[in-house]
């Protein structure tokens, strides 16, 4: 049956678990393999550009391959998407136990195990989008908290599985690990709901379609025999008006600001264990860091989820989201100076934070720029846009080590990326506030009201350049004018 709305609640819960695992399988080991960073470089006899790439790879396939994750997701199912998912991710982790090179681990742990995350990823959480509304952010909060806590219990864990069965053994277990993605696949039952599916004229009616062609498409919509046939199902949107979207201002503004925030968060996660263990900190105390990372982005994403769902903040949660990527951003430009277990510790904390903090917000606002119907084909490009930044700038603050013989360029660098994240975006909704309170001011014109209302082609011309909100402020206006 189709549901009118998001149900809040029901099986969306399970559907929460479901997400909440698959970002431990996907997320929380991806992590982890930083803790790897130091066997594979001992191992190999390699510098540290060449073992980055490892983790960059993983992460970029994640991200790169996410757009095809949303594909099957949209076009075949949820869970086919997923199991398939886990099972080229168990794949990729057993194959990389027998690596022989790091080229082999390029191939197997990199692009075969990144392909497999992705599958899995972005149409998960896209799911809890659509069971949820109301409750959105703590949804989304307690599933993407998944991450954290894999990281802070596979972390110690993983430590414990390389000193006891070597790297190899370590990653053979991990892969047996991930086939639970297979068990979160079938946890996701699809949902069908009022505004996935649009009528002909109701395609027609969102503003998808030109002005000028939208008589021969009504004409075209009455005379088919589809819809002879079937007079009460629904005309689903074409493959090119799934990413309509891309063309919207607010999207693209966000779109560029994930390519600054996901260059500055993802070296952190590579070198923090090979930085805190350059300070004279022990192994055990490096993966420790991690684990305080972790659980503290557990708390990170419930708490900030939650608090955004509240009603003084619901209407902020994009300056909320802006907030927390500029504070971790000024973590990392502190991060230098800390060079001891003790300081190192209150760093954690506050990374683990925030990070746990803007994640939770990413699916948040992203559906809150393009609605919940196109929720899973935009969430598939804003994971896409992280695949470069995660690929190039772990390598390139491996190559800033290697050059300088210190980790202060490469975390600076990281800082002030992420800062420039959040400035951009504060920057862009100041703009958009400042041209709305233009455009009321004209509208209250009554010159104006009477232009628009007498001429219906400047009225398309004027809204045809308006965010959606503008268009019905100007609707509004005009309808009342009209009735007087």
């Amino acid at each position: 049956a189709r549901h009118t709305g998001p149900p809040d609640g029901g099986w969306g819960w399970m559907i929460v678990a479901g997400c909440f695992l698959v970002t431990i399988c996907t997320r929380a080991v991806t992590r982890c393999i930083s803790i790897f960073f130091v066997e594979f470089q001992a191992y190999f006899g390699q510098d540290y550009a060449r073992t980055a790439w490892i983790h960059s790879i993983v992460d970029c396939a994640t991200m790169l391959c996410a757009p095809l994750g949303s594909l099957i997701s949209n076009h075949v199912s949820c869970q086919v998407g997923i199991m398939l998912g886990g099972l080229l991710a168990s794949t990729g982790l057993i194959l990389s136990s027998f690596a022989t090179s790091l080229e082999h681990l390029y191939l197997s742990l990199g692009v075969l195990t990144g392909l497999g995350f992705a599958l899995c990823y972005s149409p998960a959480i896209a799911m809890v989008g659509k069971y949820f509304n109301k409750r959105k952010a703590l949804a989304y909060g307690i599933a993407m908290s998944g991450s954290g806590i894999g990281t802070f219990i596979l972390a110690p864990v993983v430590q414990l599985l390389i000193e006891q069965f070597s790297w190899r053994g370590a990653l053979l277990i991990l892969g047996g690990f991930v086939l639970n993605l297979c068990v979160c696949g079938a946890l996701m039952r699809p949902i069908s709901l009022k505004e996935d599916c649009k009528t002909g004229p109701e395609v027609l009616e969102q503003g998808y379609v030109p002005e000028t062609e939208k008589q021969d498409l009504k004409r075209m919509f009455i005379g088919s025999p589809l819809i002879k046939l079937w007079p009460h199902e629904c005309l689903c949107y074409c493959s090119w008006q799934e990413y309509d979207f891309l063309l919207m201002p607010g999207f693209m503004v966000l779109a560029v600001s994930v390519l600054f925030m996901a260059y500055g968060c993802s070296p952190l996660f590579v070198y923090l264990v090979p930085y805190a263990l350059s300070v004279g900190v022990s192994h055990h105390q490096a993966a420790f860091l991690m684990s305080i990372l972790g659980v503290i982005d557990i708390i990170g994403n419930i708490t900030f989820g939650w608090l955004t769902d509240r009603r003084c903040l619901k209407k902020h949660r994009y300056f909320c989201y802006l907030f927390a990527v500029g504070m971790d951003g000024l973590c990392c430009l502190f991060l230098p100076v800390l060079q001891s277990f003790p300081l190192l510790v209150p760093f954690s904390f506050t990374f683990g934070y925030f990070d746990g903090a803007y994640v939770t917000l990413i699916p948040v606002m992203t559906a809150d720029v393009v609605g919940t119907s196109l929720l899973s084909s935009a969430l598939g490009v804003v994971y896409f846009l992280h695949a470069i930044p995660y690929l190039v700038s772990p390598p390139v603050a491996g190559w800033l080590v290697d050059t300088t013989g210190s980790y202060t360029a490469s975390f600076l660098l990281c800082g002030f990326s992420m800062i420039f994240s959040s400035a951009l975006l504060c920057f862009a909704r100041l703009a958009k506030k400042s041209k709305r309170t233009h455009l009321r001011s004209l509208a209250g014109n009554t010159a104006l009201k009477q232009h628009i209302w007498t001429n219906g082609a400047i009225a398309y011309s004027v809204t045809a350049e308006l965010d959606q909100k503008d268009v019905e402020f100007l609707a509004v206006d005009t309808n009342s004018f009209s009735n007087r």
